[in-house]
């Protein structure tokens, strides 16, 4: 099933998402949400994965010494 609900945006150009569309995608309060635009400038929400923000912040100082080297600057610069 496809559902299509049109919405303009308000003055601070943001768009509300609508309460079928919440429902469908079992979007609560509080959750967050991905847009994903296609090489068509089509654009889609979907509900986002939740983070885990305390494992992410411990692997944070990991990251940096094994990934921020002179040398992987050097070859990944261009990414």
């Amino acid at each position: 099933m496809i559902s299509t609900v049109i919405k303009m945006l308000t003055t601070k150009i943001q768009a509300m998402i609508a309460k079928v569309i919440r429902s469908i995608i079992a979007l609560p309060i509080g959750d967050s949400v991905v847009s994903i635009i296609a090489r068509n400038r089509k654009s889609f929400i979907q509900k986002a994965a939740p983070i885990d923000f305390e494992f992410a912040r411990a692997l944070e100082g990991t990251l940096e010494s094994e990934w921020l080297s002179k040398f992987d600057e050097e070859i990944y610069r261009d990414l």
